[in-house]
């Protein structure tokens, strides 16, 4: 079992992060030590980095504790999970796009301004006039 210290640092949420989970039913079935101290056992670790990883896709606490309803209601829910995840999928490819296209962007101003430092292309700017 591990103490709440210990499941923070395995799980790499905060003490307050953890503790808001907990309040909020996100980690279901949470145990208790003899002095009423939350503990945690590998299955509980291995759930709060799925939650981890549920957050870092976007998905607010609503939604969350509607995926873990679903999740403590056992395999016949697998349908509606597989749509949910489905949806955040679709949400983090285009943020993975538009992120590619901020990248390209970047490398190719990067380059521009290496070519003009370098005296192999004539300055240009779509801010300003200058003139020969």
């Amino acid at each position: 079992m591990f103490t709440m210290k210990e499941a923070c640092e395995k799980s790499h949420l905060s003490y307050e992060t953890l503790k808001f989970y907990c309040n909020q039913g996100l980690v279901p079935n949470v145990k208790r030590d003899k002095n009423n101290r939350r503990v945690f056992d590998e299955r509980d670790i291995a759930w709060i980095n799925s939650l981890n990883c549920l957050r870092n896709c976007g998905m607010g606490i609503s939604e969350m504790k509607e995926y873990i309803h679903l999740c403590l209601q056992g395999e016949a829910t697998i349908p509606e999970r597989k749509v949910i995840l489905d949806i955040k999928r679709d949400a983090l490819v285009t943020q993975l796009k538009q992120v590619q296209e901020c990248i390209d962007y970047i490398d190719w101003k990067q380059n521009f301004y290496d070519d003009v430092l370098s005296g192999k292309t004539k300055y240009f700017s779509n801010l300003i006039d200058i003139h020969d």
